[in-house]
């Protein structure tokens, strides 16, 4: 398969369930059953997710192998100095047994001692640490841990998507505010800071059942990093509708402006803040699956209560591993390093749409562009399949990206609500965490779109 699937929830019409029971009441392995079960509407959707859509498009395309810039995972294997870590992890007998539900002493230690300076306090790792299967999991925990139904949940657009599944599940109402692009993003490259907040609208979408806001910064995917003077209008309004601020920074090692982290802006806002964190961001190793949260007491015992009940604990080698990365990386110049190789990554990346003339956002922070391909013309009669066809243009020029120069990007609009899919629909994000050749190879390809392009 070309692409692994999301863990997104919102899947394909549901496959009627074949079991086979063994004796003479077995049934055919490849027989739908007569009676379906009924699967519950929160893993029921109705549309075909984006994820097995690229995967067709791949698939069938004539162009093969495919250059993968879809999904946001790393083309190369974290800093030796943590795989070292990990191998010897998995030698110690207690690093191969389950770990205390909150994280591993080590690991809290190591994060408590890596954020300290940025929060500007000294982190407590037995009480302001909690250790997570992965950020989303994290996010998962803390939306079980504060969410019941009735309660409403603030997120901008566009959204990673599993935010959406997280808050439903413990009954969640999500209120949507959208990030507005710069007007003329058809036409001129800009900065990701140029997505913009109309503090009006967040205003309005605030009330007593309000109690909670996500924040993601540095942004997936538009690539902005929120300026301080945003986040303290934002603190302002939590403040005064006493919401709690669950802050997504999992790119939080990958800024190219000034980075300011939400919860050090005030005491008081501190203590309604959980700032979320990944190592398998931090050091390329997205499928150790370790990520963490940060708060005051308050709130991450009960983070770290849902936690327990989610999943009990993490992989023990890996958080092992992991914080002797956190202990290392200093040390080793690897936040530096790996921050300027992404930099590079997205210049050498993004020079081909400036050869074609195709406006991008440029990022200042994480490791996403989104393109704004308005001038690419799809043809008039190009063969997309229904399910594409009536998706917004973005998934058309996905598909038509992949079948026709062998280049997977992600349409964004997969991160929007219906009503405000027409503010993305001309954009796909690709991720540039990938070796250079790769990076290179999507060029060389990418330039094939330069006889489907009107200025």
């Amino acid at each position: 398969m070309f692409l692994r699937r999301s863990s997104s929830l919102r899947i394909p019409r549901p496959v009627p369930l074949s079991t086979v029971i063994p004796g003479p009441r077995a049934m055919s392995a490849t027989a739908p059953r007569p009676d379906p079960f009924r699967p519950a509407k929160r893993v029921a959707g109705q549309r075909q997710d984006v994820w097995s859509i690229v995967n067709e498009a791949a698939a069938a395309s004539p162009v093969q192998p495919i250059v993968n810039m879809g999904q946001g995972f790393f083309g190369y294997n974290p800093p030796k100095f943590a795989l070292d870590a990990a191998k010897e992890a998995l030698d110690r007998v207690e690093c191969n047994q389950y770990s205390p539900t909150k994280g591993r002493p080590r690991l809290r230690q190591a994060i408590a001692d890596a954020y300290s300076p940025f929060f500007g306090k000294k982190i407590n790792p037995e009480t302001e640490v909690s250790i997570t299967t992965g950020a989303n999991e994290g996010m998962l925990s803390a939306f079980m841990g504060f969410i019941e139904p009735g309660d409403e949940v603030i997120i901008f657009e566009p959204f990673f998507d599993q935010y959406i599944s997280n808050i439903e599940m413990p009954g969640g109402t999500i209120r949507y505010v959208p990030l507005h692009p710069p007007q003329d993003g058809a036409t001129r490259t800009s900065p990701a800071s140029e997505w913009t907040i109309n503090f009006e609208e967040l205003e309005n979408a605030m009330n007593p059942k309000t109690k909670m806001i996500v924040l993601n910064s540095p942004h997936n995917p538009v690539g902005k990093v929120f300026s301080r003077e945003e986040l303290e209008r934002i603190g302002k309004l939590c403040v005064k509708y006493n919401l709690i601020i669950l802050s997504d920074e999992v790119y939080d090692r990958l800024f190219y402006v000034p980075f300011t982290r939400i919860a050090t802006l005030s005491p008081e806002l501190y203590e309604r803040t959980l700032t979320v964190g990944s190592a398998g961001k931090a050091f390329y190793a997205t499928g150790w699956r370790v990520g963490y949260l940060i708060g005051p007491e308050h709130l991450v015992k009960y983070v770290a209560g849902a936690h327990t009940r989610i999943c009990y604990s993490s992989v023990s080698p890996l958080q092992e591993a992991a914080a002797v990365a956190f202990e290392k990386a200093e040390t080793e110049g690897f936040w530096d390093e790996s921050r300027n190789d992404m930099q590079n990554k997205i210049k050498l990346f993004c020079e081909v749409f400036d050869e074609l003339g195709l406006p991008y956002s440029d990022p200042e922070g994480g490791y996403f562009v989104l393109v704004n391909m308005a001038a690419v013309k799809l043809p008039a009669d190009y063969p997309f399949p229904p399910h594409v066809a009536s998706r917004p243009r973005d998934f058309k020029l996905c598909w038509f990206l992949i079948h026709e120069v062998g280049v997977a990007a992600i349409p964004p609009t997969e991160f929007y609500t219906d009503a405000n899919t027409h503010i993305a629909e001309d954009y796909l994000r690709f991720a540039v965490c990938k070796n250079d050749d790769v990076l290179e190879t999507a060029k060389d390809r990418l330039r094939g779109l330069k006889k489907y392009i009107t200025q």
